[in-house]
């Protein structure tokens, strides 16, 4: 009898157990078009997922990754669909992008610049093209935002979300006198807004470095990591001959050393590398939070 009850609390300790769950999206080499302008620069995503997968892995992270030209907008809408459904009540998740990004013209009037922010697919075009693409393979903010919402409500209290995006929606073709004259520059996202009416992009200057976030009863508490702001440019940096985002490759630093959990304080180490290094000058590092700091 004892011994019965003894496998039974095991079973109901077990089941408790929340499952750690990452989905890690990462884009290099975007494909060539044939439309002047609708194309991306080659940049270094994919690299990003591969250190880090290997880390979350050893924390015992159930990994799905969507690389190159398998991470086109519907596979992701599908992984996000996918992670939905299976994620279960005191899971931990992360979620990570190193693509591109672009502000979008706000149609549903829900921003107050008029710009909507997007992470960029492998096969979203960088301008409209008539007859051929109008932006549905973008994925604005709104889309994420309803996703992280579902999932936060999945996962319950006593679950944790990260995401981090180690894009940009104002990028540049300026060389910096902090980089080395070898070294080529490589730029997460553009200068100009997708827009069907041919909008200007003008970015909104918003200069704070923590950025609340609304929280509901019953939901996750959320931590969010962003590159630079939205009007800076995001550039890569080489190390060891190999180039990374900058806010990828000091997230998996700290989390060498730092167990990922529901404690968000590792964070902090991060925007302290980044703001450290005399090479990211012109970008500053961004954390939105459902914590109180």
């Amino acid at each position: 009898m004892k011994q019965s009850i003894l496998i039974i609390f095991l079973c109901l300790s077990l089941s408790t157990f929340a499952t750690k769950r990452a989905l890690l999206i990462g884009i290099s080499n975007y494909p060539a078009v044939r439309h002047t302008g609708a194309g991306w620069a080659k940049i270094h995503g994919a690299n990003d997922v591969y250190m880090l997968r290997q880390n979350l892995k050893k924390q015992g992270f159930k990994v799905t990754t969507l690389i190159d030209e398998k991470a086109t907008a519907s596979r992701i809408r599908r992984a996000f669909e996918k992670i939905q459904i299976e994620a279960a009540p005191g899971d931990l998740i992360y979620i990570h992008f190193s693509c591109h990004g672009q502000p979008v013209e706000d149609y549903n009037g829900d921003e107050d610049d008029g710009w909507d922010e997007a992470i960029i697919p492998y096969d979203a075009c960088q301008i409209p093209v008539k007859g051929v693409y109008s932006g549905k393979n973008h994925i604005i903010d709104d889309e994420l935002n309803l996703w992280f919402s579902k999932l936060r409500k999945k996962i319950g209290s006593t679950g944790f979300l990260y995401v981090v995006v180690d894009a940009c929606h104002s990028g540049g073709i300026d060389r910096g006198e902090e980089y080395e004259e070898e070294e080529e520059v490589f730029v997460r996202g553009t200068k100009t807004g997708f827009s069907l009416s041919n909008k200007s992009y003008v970015p909104r200057l918003d200069t704070r470095a923590n950025i609340p976030i609304k929280s509901e009863k019953g939901m996750a508490e959320t931590c969010m990591l962003e590159a630079c702001r939205a009007y800076q440019s995001n550039y890569e940096f080489k190390q060891n001959g190999t180039y990374y985002g900058p806010l990828s490759f000091y997230v998996n630093k700290v989390l060498m050393r730092h167990k990922l959990s529901s404690d968000d304080s590792w964070v902090k180490d991060v925007k302290k590398l980044m703001d450290n290094n005399p090479r990211l000058v012109r970008q500053n590092m961004v954390i939105q939070t459902t914590k109180k700091k």
